[in-house]
């Protein structure tokens, strides 16, 4: 236990010094269907780090939710180490992973997840009260994160008094309200027009130069075109991994 211990601390150290939010070793996800056993993620080594902008992009059954999952901490790898800033998270237990999921990642979902009969202000306070900080202070980092997202003006509306863009918005704010060392945007414009996708891609874009880490999962190509480094997973692997240029330069 001892040498583990020391290995995953020096190790630890060494991703903070490297400015490493996510780094996965040889992850795998394994279910077992019947008698069989499907591999949706097959030992993936994935590096990012703080102030990226990347995109996992993949086709429905490519492995890109089940990886997207494991690196939010919503559910655990069958083998494989998953650090998330400097944290060994793929040895935690559910009671721990809520906590570092609440402080480290923020999500932002297709369906946007607001709760229909609490203003945009409340929504936006949500992971502030399940992080025990006291009532001032959450209205006031609240409202800051709406005004983030230019959203100050509607703080008041309920989520049925807003637009599809506004809804997602205010969901952008609650994921930055904790200050996390990660947005987690899954599909974020799956339910949204063309023209309010581009403006909620655009909004990715001033977080993401504001020094805000972004990880973007999706299966359209338009939409992975606005991260700066683009991850394709095939069959619970990582195909490729390339910049934005290198991904999209015309192939002889």
């Amino acid at each position: 236990m001892g040498t583990a211990t020391i290995d995953n601390d020096t190790r630890a150290e060494e991703l903070r010094r490297e400015n490493i939010v996510i780094r996965t070793y040889d992850l795998w996800k394994t279910y077992i269907m019947g008698d069989q056993e499907i591999n949706a993620v097959s030992g993936v080594d994935l590096t990012i780090h703080r102030g990226e902008y990347v995109a996992i992009m993949g086709p429905s059954g490519s492995g890109k939710s089940t990886l997207m999952n494991l690196i939010g901490c919503l559910d655990s790898p069958t083998k494989g180490d998953y650090y998330i800033n400097g944290h060994l998270v793929s040895a935690m237990d559910d009671d721990e992973l809520a906590r570092i999921r609440n402080k480290e990642i923020g999500f932002v979902f297709q369906t946007f997840n607001l709760l229909p009969r609490a203003s945009a202000l409340h929504n936006v306070e949500l992971p502030l009260i399940y992080a025990g900080i006291p009532s001032a202070e959450r209205l006031e980092r609240a409202k800051h994160a709406l005004k983030i997202v230019d959203l100050e003006k509607r703080m008041y509306h309920k989520p049925n008094e807003l637009s599809g863009g506004q809804r997602q918005r205010v969901a952008v704010a609650r994921a930055l309200v904790n200050n996390p060392s990660i947005l987690l945007a899954d599909e974020p414009t799956g339910n949204l027009d063309s023209a309010t996708s581009a403006d909620i891609m655009a909004l990715f874009e001033r977080l993401y130069q504001q020094g805000n880490t972004i990880v973007l999962v999706t299966h359209e190509r338009d939409i992975a075109e606005y991260a700066h480094r683009i991850v394709t997973i095939r069959d619970g692997k990582i195909h490729s991994d390339e910049t934005r240029e290198q991904h999209y330069k015309p192939k002889l």
